[in-house]
Parts: structure tokens; C-alpha cells; sequence
């Protein structure tokens, strides 16, 4: 919670304070409970994750499709795009936020004062790729003229807070496009999903010719299995050897950030460390399996909003 003496100075420093939720913004939206907004913006898009991951510039993005200078973080993480009327430079609203963190304890990692400092790609990278800001998530922007960007950081009693914030001035429009990002550390409730046992794969597998085997993770476009994957290729391995004559593919399936093609390498490598890891650790003849890899070309759910990517991201037991 802001104290007094941090409400105080971001009054001074022109941020707003009339209420946490504006007649205008979208409905269900509120600030950030430590930070508040600048003085006339509205709130046009808005989403709170529990827990998620969260990718966070760290320093120019002159690559969208790369992974270098992109803070990866795990938490509950708030998502907000407001909208500030074109009176309010950039630079203006850029300003007020710098002084208010800094007040309130935030060290500045990352900041950017042009469409040159931030890197040729930046824009590209948070408007339309997905990685940092969802698809169609707050105002489009045209003809930019002004472009500013800011990471800062604050180690709490419970773990670290990260603030990402990125400011485009809009001259088509005559506005200020402002995203926000708060990624605060948070413990992860477990227990809320359960790995299917043996004998209900082979159900499903009965029943529909495939089955999605939850608890198998990796890392964002990497493919090596993490440790924790350990109970769902177990059970797998038991499935496959309970059945000999058992023949199947073992399909990775990705959402739909990135290209297609990079997809289709990478959920093809995943479906391929399954083998491996069912051949080299548990037995299983490798004949028996055939991985697949088919990208985000048999989604689940709508690839749109990150509920549906994390259900589309997954792999599947085929019978062959």
C-alpha cells in the first residue's frame, strides 16, 4: 500500500487521485492498487492473472522475434492500457511516473526516451507479437511521434514488484497511448490440477483416439522438459507398457505467438525430448512412437487472450 507521504507527493506530481475506477474505463477496471493513474486517462483494457508468466523489456528491442533483453518473471501479474488525451505529451506523463516510483522506493532497470534509444522493434514487439501485451489488448497507435519506455523494480517483504510501462504519442489520433504492466511476486497455489493416472489415459484413449496428458512443462521456446514433468511421463511410460501392441504419435501443440514455421520447430523438438525421455528413461521401444509437432494448428481455445494460449500450449497421446 502507498503511504501517506507517497500519495502525497504523486498528487503533487499531477497523478490522479479521484477515484481508483473512472466512469469511462472498461468495466471491471480498477489502478493498480500502487500506483495510480495520470490525471484524465481512462482505463480501455484491463486484466488481473492470479499467477502467470510475464516478459518484461529490459533493455532496446531491435529483434521482436528474439529473446534478448526480456526480463521472464512468474506472478500475479496486472495488465492496464490507458488512454491520455494529446494536451499530455509523452514526455509530460513519463515524467510524473519516474518521479512517483522513484519516491516510493523503485530502482529504474530499464529506460528509453525515443523511438531510437528503445530499438527499431520495441513497438512492434509489445503492439503485435503477444509475448509482452495481449493481441488487440488497449488503443492501436499510428503515426507515433513520441515513444518512451520504463522498467523499475521494488523488493517488498514478499518479494520483488517489477513496473513496466510504455508510452507512445499518438499524432493521427491526438492521444497518448499509455501500457502498464505490475508483475508482483506471489506464491503458487498447486494442487489444482491432477495428473491423469494410467488407466484414465487409456480411457480417453478408448473413447477418442487422444489424449491431452497434462503436467508436462517447458520453458518459453525452449524444449527441454522440466523436472516437474517427472509424474506425467511416468504415467505415460506405465500406459505404454500395461499395453505393447500400443502404437502412438506424440503430438506438441503451441499457441500462436511467433511465426509459424518457429512453431513448428519447436513443438516438433518438444514432441521429440517426449521420446527421448520415455526411450532413454523408462524403456519404452521407440518404435512405438512417433512425435509430431503441428505448431498452433489444432487449438483448443481461442488464441486471444492467455486463457486459451495456456490451454492450446500442451501435449497429446495419439493412437496410430
Amino acid at each position: 500500500m502507498l503511504s501517506k507521504r507517497i500519495l502525497g507527493f504523486v498528487l503533487a506530481c499531477g497523478m490522479s487521485l479521484t477515484g481508483i475506477a473512472h466512469a469511462q474505463d472498461v468495466e471491471g477496471s480498477s489502478d493498480h492498487p500502487l500506483l495510480t493513474r495520470f490525471t484524465t486517462a481512462t482505463i480501455r483494457s484491463y486484466e488481473v492473472r492470479d499467477y502467470d508468466e510475464a516478459l518484461l523489456p529490459a533493455g532496446r528491442i531491435d529483434d521482436s522475434e528474439t529473446t534478448g533483453n526480456l526480463l521472464k518473471l512468474e506472478g500475479k501479474v496486472t495488465r492496464i492500457g490507458y488512454r491520455i488525451p494529446g494536451d499530455h505529451s509523452v514526455l509530460e506523463v513519463m515524467r510524473n511516473y519516474e518521479a512517483a516510483l522513484a519516491q516510493a522506493g523503485f530502482e529504474t532497470l530499464f529506460a528509453c526516451n525515443s523511438h531510437e534509444a528503445c530499438g527499431i522493434d520495441m513497438m512492434a514487439l509489445i503492439a503485435n507479437t503477444g509475448r509482452v501485451r495481449p493481441t488487440a489488448f488497449g488503443d492501436a497507435f499510428f503515426g507515433e511521434t513520441g515513444e518512451r519506455a520504463l522498467l523499475a523494480r521494488r523488493d517488498d517483504g514478499d518479494g520483488p514488484v517489477h513496473v513496466f510501462l510504455h508510452a507512445v504519442e499518438d499524432t493521427s489520433t491526438g492521444r497518448t497511448v499509455l501500457y502498464q504492466q505490475v508483475v508482483e511476486a506471489v506464491g503458487l497455489s498447486t494442487g489444482q490440477v491432477k495428473v491423469l493416472q494410467a488407466d484414465e489415459l487409456k480411457k480417453s484413449l478408448e473413447r477418442m483416439g487422444h489424449v491431452t496428458v497434462s503436467g508436462v512443462y517447458f520453458d518459453t521456446g525452449r524444449a527441454e522438459i522440466k523436472p516437474e514433468s517427472d509424474p506425467a511421463l511416468g504415467e505415460m511410460a506405465r500406459l505404454l507398457e500395461a499395453d505393447p501392441a500400443l502404437t502412438v504419435y506424440i503430438v506438441g501443440h503451441t499457441d500462436n505467438v511467433g511465426s509459424l514455421a518457429a512453431n513448428v520447430t519447436l513443438s516438433q523438438a518438444r514432441a521429440a525430448a517426449v521420446v527421448e525421455r520415455l526411450a532413454a528413461d523408462f524403456g519404452i521401444d521407440r518404435a512405438r512412437l512417433s512425435p509430431q509437432g503441428v505448431a498452433s494448428l489444432a487449438p483448443l481455445a481461442n488464441n486471444s487472450a492467455e486463457t486459451g494460449r495456456a490451454r492450446n500450449r500442451r501435449v497429446e497421446l495419439v493412437v496410430q
